[in-house]
């Protein structure tokens, strides 16, 4: 949840409400759901974790998807029960995840992906 502030001289200040992580972008998610409709629930249910989550490392991120693997500079996610994949970029610093791409399972095993990590 996120709170606005006004601040006459500075304009609008955004403060993130929760500890949880960001993740850019939200619209990624949706796009692959109305192609991908049994993944729906199974992004939702990541989308909603990851928010939750304080991650300043890829041991944290372990704790909270055991599944999750590195590949270069990107994380990948497996999304129901090894169907899909969730591929991101984490800044640990700054508490955000960015969604790079997510595919089928057939999709990832092309390897084509591995180009953004």
């Amino acid at each position: 949840m996120r709170t606005f502030d006004r601040n006459r001289k500075h304009g609008i200040v955004i403060r993130n409400k929760s500890i949880g992580m960001n993740v850019i972008s939200y619209k990624a998610i949706r796009k692959f759901a109305r192609k991908h409709a049994n993944a729906r629930s199974s992004l939702e249910a990541w989308y909603k974790t990851t928010l939750k989550s304080s991650w300043h490392g890829f041991d944290d991120v372990r704790k909270t998807f055991n599944s999750a693997d590195i590949y270069g500079e990107c994380t990948i996610f497996n999304i129901g029960g090894n169907n899909y994949r969730l591929i991101a970029g984490i800044n640990y610093e700054a508490q955000t995840v960015y969604i790079k791409e997510i595919l089928t399972h057939a999709e990832y095993d092309k390897e084509k992906w591995k180009t953004n990590c």
